[in-house]
């Protein structure tokens, strides 16, 4: 009878151990439970400022005023004077701007460091695209093939300079793809998904090209224009930026514009990748301060 009683207790021991368990797991669900729920959305995870800097990023992204200020200067519009181009151009300003963004690439792997800290200085970027813009308007849409890849690595070196401004460790490979990839923002492709923000829809499209060109210069450290996945970035950030690079080559055309209007014309055109690299660039820093989802969900959320 002893033996028997001492198992009865170790027994009811043992169910109010459970039991006690089981409650204090109930509690620490609720308890977690109502912490989500206080927490509420993603939105409120932000600060006011943080909320007003990303929606300025958004504005930046989403509503580029390039084409408009473009389409005032020479006096036409812009979409008019990309259709007039010969169709032979077509080809042409493709290979121009897969070469330009090549030599971005070889650049930025070799020369783009990191260190260095402060407010970035876009006008001195600026100065120096407009006057290969004013060398480039003396011989119109002919000098394209020799102006743009100048202007494309003045323009990629003050990306980086805004990048680096917002935290950036542009010595990183994958600091030094997020400043190639601005050349893919602002210039939709008729492929992209009207539903979907332009600049999460380009974020998507490129990400499993950057990934794997990453991948690459991670154990090569050199950029060769022949390897796969190389060529495979260019050409998916080929495809946006070439839009732009039609404008300007449209608007090129235009005979009011020489010397003065191809400096004015690459002013616009390196304004409008600043602008780029500075809501991109926004958003990136703030995806390392919070999740990367709980900025896209604020981001989504803003008008």
């Amino acid at each position: 009878m002893p033996i028997v009683s001492a198992m009865i207790r170790q027994r009811q021991a043992d169910a109010g151990t459970a039991s006690l368990s089981l409650y204090w797991a109930c509690h620490h669900h609720r308890a977690n439970r109502m912490q989500d729920i206080n927490q509420g959305p993603h939105l409120t995870a932000l600060t006011p400022s943080e909320l007003a800097e990303l929606a300025q990023a958004k504005h930046l992204l989403e509503h580029p005023g390039y084409v408009s200020r473009m389409t005032d200067m020479i006096g036409m519009p812009l979409e008019a004077a990309v259709n007039a181009l010969p169709a032979g151009w077509k080809k042409r300003i493709a290979d121009v701007t897969s070469a330009s963004l090549s030599k971005c690439l070889g650049v930025a792997t070799a020369s783009l460091r990191g260190g260095g800290s402060g407010a970035a200085m876009p006008r001195l970027h600026s100065a120096a695209v407009a006057l290969t813009g004013a060398a480039g308007g003396v011989f119109g849409l002919a000098g394209l093939a020799v102006e743009l890849p100048v202007s494309t690595v003045v323009m990629l070196r003050s990306i980086a300079d805004i990048g680096r401004a917002n935290g950036e460790d542009i010595g990183s490979t994958e600091s030094q793809l997020a400043c190639l990839m601005v050349f893919s923002l602002g210039g939709p492709t008729s492929a992209d998904d009207a539903s979907e923000s332009g600049y999460y829809t380009a974020r998507v499209a490129l990400s499993k090209a950057l990934a794997e060109a990453s991948a690459y210069l991670s154990r090569h450290h050199v950029a060769r224009e022949s390897a796969p996945a190389i060529v495979r970035l260019i050409a998916m950030i080929g495809a946006r930026f070439n839009v732009q690079v039609s404008q300007k080559a449209a608007a090129m055309m235009v005979p009011i514009v020489g010397a003065a209007g191809g400096a004015l014309l690459n002013t616009l055109f390196i304004n409008h990748f600043q602008d780029m690299a500075r809501g991109h660039f926004t958003v990136r820093r703030l995806e390392r301060l919070y999740d990367p989802d709980t900025v896209r969900d604020a981001y989504r959320a803003l008008p």
